[in-house]
């Protein structure tokens, strides 16, 4: 398997540290609101990284860290402190936010069929491991104590810029455009790993420290949440491509400075998803007051979550996916086609031939190796369904696939089928429309009813011409008992 390492900025074959387990690390949400759809997109993409390296056979131990304290708009303390905006907002406290946005996290997560990580941790439980790595880094020189603050202290690297070539000169002081000038720091890339002295002096959630009453920098908790559950050493680093800078460059600052060794093998970046005009943003939804774009509001609107993840499979995680109602509609349609499609497959038709599930599982594993190429690896159920084979091989075929895409194909199918032999053996007066392709058209359904009014009547020019009609807009109608099944052709 080949993946592509944005700390060395090239695909590279995968190969693990250590033989008996794959050592995952996932930068988990900041809990403070609904997680919106394009947070969602990255962690629909390292799920199915995760499964398709337990379907080739590693064993995998995943961590996801729960930011529930710490996390500013930036490191020079200015903005708002997310979680605090978040307890004043809604007239709770930090905790109680912390613990509601947490459960509809993994509530969404539930819905999009992404795995829950091995291990889970809030921020809050770990403040003692970021004390040690701190307390380390100040005894060696990397950290030093200013203005009532600790601060790592990046003239001490080598190279600090990992992920991308800056121009030291080019960027604005701290870390964002706009951001006003820290004077405790000594460089201006240098960033803060204890606060005692914040701009923001009700900070709800304090420490006792060496340095004085205060709480962690948002970077110092990834590194300290990874050592503790998985040791001195990763595998793979996951997370959006806008946490590579600076959070992730910080990350890898902190670590291998208090370590003194490699930290991370291969650093995983998901791109963004953006809208028409531009990348969302979840602090920029909250900030205008428009409404949420989370997985609520597509339900809502009528969208299947799992057309949302067939959304984001279609698109390799590597490049911007674009975002429109019309792509989403597009998308739910094909997703819809496709159950349609499996749904007409015979659950019992034979035996299944294992030679042929293996040739397809393994087509299927030589699109995935290439960078976890999703895209392609959606294109192979089509194939699947186009296989000189029997049904029962065809449903094995995909049962495989799904272990890693993780769609609830089979199962969506024979709910479908189910669905369909019951509106068809309903019999009675009542006349039963059924989609073929898994996509109900009230408009459409109206005209099949009228035409079936029309027969009833004796109208059987009506009938003709509503059945022309349909045809005319590419529906194709086969007449039941006590109804009539169509497709668009």
């Amino acid at each position: 398997m080949y993946l592509y390492n944005s700390a060395s900025h090239k695909k590279e074959e995968f190969v693990p540290n250590h033989p008996d387990v794959v050592k995952m690390y996932t930068c988990g949400p900041t809990v403070y609101h609904y997680a919106h759809i394009g947070n969602l997109r990255s962690y629909i993409m390292e799920d199915v990284l995760e499964k398709y390296l337990r379907f080739l056979g590693y064993n995998v131990k995943r961590v996801m860290n729960i930011t529930d304290v710490g996390h500013l708009s930036s490191d020079a303390d200015t903005g708002e402190d997310k979680m605090l905006k978040g307890a004043q907002r809604e007239h709770k406290s930090v905790m109680e936010i912390a613990k509601f946005y947490t459960d509809a996290f993994f509530d969404d997560c539930r819905k999009l069929n992404i795995k829950r990580p091995d291990v889970v941790e809030p921020a809050t439980n770990c403040i003692d491991e970021y004390i040690k790595i701190i307390t380390k880094l100040m005894d060696t020189g990397y950290a030093y104590f200013a203005g009532g603050n600790v601060y790592f202290d990046t003239s001490k690297l080598k190279r600090y810029y990992i992920f991308n070539d800056h121009n030291e000169e080019d960027l604005a002081v701290g870390v964002r455009e706009g951001v006003e000038e820290d004077t405790n720091k000594r460089n201006r890339n240098d960033f803060v790993l204890w606060f005692t002295k914040s701009k923001f002096e009700d900070q709800a959630l304090k420490w006792d420290s060496p340095w004085g009453v205060g709480y962690p920098g948002w970077h110092i908790e990834c590194s300290g949440i990874s050592m503790k559950h998985l040791g001195e050493d990763l595998d793979i680093h996951c997370g959006g491509i806008d946490n590579a800078f600076p959070h992730h460059t910080n990350e890898i600052a902190q670590s291998e400075s208090y370590l003194g060794h490699k930290w991370t093998n291969y650093w995983v970046h998901v791109a963004h998803l953006v809208g028409e005009h531009g990348k969302l943003s979840k602090s920029k939804m909250i900030a205008s007051g428009e409404k949420m774009l989370n997985l609520a509001l597509l339900e809502e609107k009528g969208y299947d979550p799992l057309a949302y993840r067939f959304f984001c499979l279609q698109a390799h995680y590597r490049k911007n996916l674009v975002f429109t109602w019309e792509n989403l509609d597009n998308a739910q349609k094909a997703f819809e086609k496709l159950i349609a499609k499996i749904a007409n497959l015979k659950p019992d038709d034979g035996a299944v031939d294992e030679a042929a599930r293996k040739e397809y599982r393994e087509k299927f594993i030589s699109q995935m190796d290439n960078d976890i190429n999703t895209p392609n690896g959606v294109t192979m159920l089509y194939d699947i369904l186009k296989a000189q084979t029997n049904d029962a091989t065809k449903r094995a075929m995909l049962a495989d696939a799904d272990t890693v895409l993780s769609l609830s194909l089979l199962e969506k199918a024979d709910a479908l089928r189910e669905k369909n032999a019951k509106a068809a053996l309903s019999g009675g007066a009542e006349f039963t429309v059924i989609a073929e392709d898994g996509a109900p058209d009230a408009a459409v359904e109206a005209l099949i009813r009228a035409r079936a009014d029309a027969k009833k009547a004796k109208n059987f020019a009506e009938a003709d011409r509503i059945r022309d009609e349909l045809k005319a807009q590419g529906i194709e109608l086969t007449d039941i008992p006590n109804g009539a099944k169509w497709k668009r052709v």
